[in-house]
């Protein structure tokens, strides 16, 4: 009777994708382990349900990988927030963050095959037979960044590789890439590899020197799209399939047109796995542009509309958005029957929109949106372990299942091991240097 009346009390908020996108750049939210925590905890309590959080940039991962160590020499390197930065396995660390609040975790692998900005030296931008190149010989793409070229089997290993690598040590719950799967620009490709791969297929003529050349163009479309099947069939053998696989492209038909993506195409394919979902980044200025460039991505998507979800910007390069119009982007993808919107990014979340977001979810009255995928229970409230008889040992009641342990070290919560109970029990365990023990349901 109680539970009944509750139900009553609180509403049942339909079920979308509420996100964000959680970066280094320009702001704190993930800066330290007591951040990260205080971010994880604010953006849930503001009613989001996803994060989606950097794990690739500038060439480099921000976990340790055993792919980059023997690639370049060095095995992770966490880019600096505006005030420094802190050199930990950022992956772990937002990942626990994030399921101890009930948030859907993507691992986001931002950058793709860009390797660096133009002003930078690493150690991908020195392995020079991996870069795409323009017709001038040169490797800076009209978007200031070098990147790897898409068609090159070693860069494609690499990112295949740190990907699964990702997949198999962390209890992620999918990953997503941005359109940085494909071309730096559709001036790109001149590289000696890309050449003489073409020439191979044409008769040993060389591309020619339009870019915009019919079947020049035809044809890195369609291998990119070679290779974007093959990655999602690539991660769906390593994931399985309760796992999201997720694409955050530019809008249609801009990046066909300037990085020879076509992505509506490829939430049709029938001869492979698909994408789950579509993340096209519409980032407005204001709300008029939004609406009619995101009913245009809807025209696009056709009975894939339900797998479409909104980039929305709040902040970013010029002003922010107009607080009054900010509620006004979830709510037309409500009205197209869309999957839901993701905020760019958790800045204009949490420092800048908090208010006007909270209470347009207003969760005190209608509840945690749930999960489209996932449902509502997904990521349960961590079981809180008691100090055991003896120094860094502790105790729980865990039911049957598998259990990630994690250990709060000073401000950073990190994976201690994982577990597997057979039936329901009183489990000991030690954790030596741990302030505190909690464990996670385990979904991997």
């Amino acid at each position: 009777m109680f539970a009944s009346i509750l139900g009553l009390m609180v509403g049942s908020a339909t079920a979308e994708v509420r996100g964000t996108w959680m970066t280094t750049t320009a702001n704190e939210a993930i800066s330290t382990p007591a951040n990260t925590v205080a971010s994880m905890k604010r953006l849930r309590e503001i009613g989001l349900n996803t994060v989606y959080v950097e794990c690739w940039k500038n060439g480099y991962t921000e976990f340790p990988s055993e792919v980059m160590r023997k690639a370049v020499g060095v095995p992770m390197k966490v880019s600096a927030s505006p005030s420094g930065a802190v050199q930990r396995d950022l992956l772990d660390e937002t990942l626990n963050a994030a399921h101890r609040n009930g948030l859907v975790y993507l691992g986001w692998f931002e950058y793709g095959f860009m390797a660096a900005w133009k002003d930078t030296q690493n150690e991908l931008r020195a392995r020079k037979d991996w870069l795409s190149l323009d017709r001038n010989g040169k490797d800076v793409a009209k978007n200031g960044f070098v990147w790897l070229n898409p068609l090159h089997p070693d860069a494609q290993k690499l990112l295949l590789g740190i990907v699964k690598e990702a997949i198999l040590k962390y209890d992620m719950d999918g990953i997503q890439l941005d359109d940085r799967i494909v071309w730096p620009y559709i001036d790109m490709g001149y590289d000696e590899f890309t050449q003489n791969l073409y020439a191979s297929e044409h008769g040993g003529q060389r591309p020619p020197l339009d870019p915009k050349e019919p079947e020049w163009v035809r044809w890195r479309t369609e291998k990119v799209q070679a290779f974007a099947k093959r990655f999602v069939r690539e991660v769906r053998e390593a994931a399985g399939k309760n796992f999201i696989i997720s694409l955050s492209p530019g809008p249609h038909p801009w990046t066909l047109d300037n990085y020879l993506i076509d992505w509506p195409a490829w939430s049709r394919w029938t001869d492979s796995p698909t994408w789950d979902e579509y993340v096209p980044q519409v980032y407005r200025m204001n709300y008029p542009s939004f609406e009619r460039d995101w009913k245009e991505q809807v025209g696009f998507m056709g009975d894939r509309n339900r797998d479409l979800v909104a980039g929305i910007r709040l902040v970013g390069d010029g002003p922010d958005q107009k607080a009054e119009d900010v509620v006004k982007h979830p709510s037309l993808t409500r009205e197209t029957q869309s999957g839901g919107h993701c905020w760019w990014y958790s800045k204009g979340v949490l420092e800048k929109f908090s208010g006007e977001i909270a209470t347009f979810y207003d969760v005190a009255k209608n509840g945690q949106a749930p999960h489209p995928r996932f449902g509502s229970n997904w990521r349960p409230a961590p079981v809180v372990a008691q100090p055991g008889p003896k120094v860094s040992t502790w105790k729980a009641n865990l039911a049957v299942g598998k259990w990630r342990m994690i250990g709060r070290f000073g401000d950073s919560w990190r994976t201690i091991s994982t577990l597997t109970v057979d039936r329901p029990k009183m489990v000991q365990v030690t954790a030596a240097g741990a302030e505190a023990v909690e464990f996670l349901v385990s979904r991997r």
